[in-house]
């Protein structure tokens, strides 16, 4: 499954983030992943992003 990113910092309409969220919980689900494998990685990228906050805050940015 390819993702389209972009380089814009704006905010993004959260309906089509809800669509994408929607998409990966159905794509991990149909490949066999089980709920408590969609937790972990939902766990794993709350704390990458919680890292990249904190680390930005360090360095005043």
């Amino acid at each position: 499954m390819a993702l389209p990113f972009d380089d814009t910092n704006g905010s993004r309409d959260p309906r089509a983030l809800a669509i994408l969220a929607k998409t990966i919980y159905r794509e991990l689900r149909q490949n066999g992943y089980a709920e408590r494998d969609v937790v972990v990685l939902a766990s794993e990228l709350l704390g990458m992003v919680t890292n990249e906050v904190k680390d930005r805050r360090k360095t005043g940015d």
